[in-house]
């Protein structure tokens, strides 16, 4: 087995269905921002201290592979790889109203940096801003049409930042607001 396949050497990509379509075309520009954010949030997953942010993060990242699938296909193909509807887009919103509860909102904007985990989370989340920026191209071109793709990664921009607030909270830091 070789870990290369040469195929992208033309610098085209293949799609979840029939077509290749330049690599830096906007399908695989958004399956690419879904990806660093699904990274961004396993470093954040390593960096984190609070016992409930690991498992939660894991499954999330679990989800994100199942969007970038969703986004992979070509519109025909699109509906078999369907995963993310508005039952998953619900289960990010009781798992925001969960941890609220455990956090306050800050009345002003906050300097991320007050621990790593948190650093972690904070990153993750503008990576998740990324991606739904090109999810929402995609959907406002018409070129997906799953609205829950989009809601989903506006929700989950929402969860990073509880869980940086919850993960400052846990290692004992208060957070920093950006006006003194």
């Amino acid at each position: 087995m070789s870990f290369y396949t040469r195929k992208g050497d033309d610098g085209y990509t293949g799609l979840l269905g029939e077509g290749r379509v330049p690599k830096y075309h906007r399908r695989p520009e958004a399956v690419g921002a879904v990806d660093e954010a699904t990274s961004a949030l396993g470093m954040a997953r390593a960096a984190c201290a609070a016992p409930q942010i690991g498992p939660l993060i894991l499954e999330v990242q679990r989800d994100l592979y199942l969007l970038m699938a969703e986004l992979a296909a070509t519109p025909e193909e699109a509906a078999k790889f369907r995963a993310t509807d508005d039952k998953r887009v619900a289960w990010l919103e009781a798992q925001i109203d969960s941890l609220s509860g455990s956090v306050s909102l800050p009345k002003e904007f906050i300097v991320p940096g007050d621990s790593a985990g948190g650093a972690a989370l904070d990153l993750a989340r503008t990576a998740v801003r990324r991606a739904e920026r090109r999810v929402a191209e995609l959907y406002h071109l018409e070129e997906i049409t799953n609205p829950s793709l989009l809601n989903y990664l506006n929700r989950l921009s929402s969860l990073c930042f509880v869980l940086e607030l919850l993960e400052n909270q846990h290692a004992g830091h208060p957070t920093a607001l950006a006006k003194k």
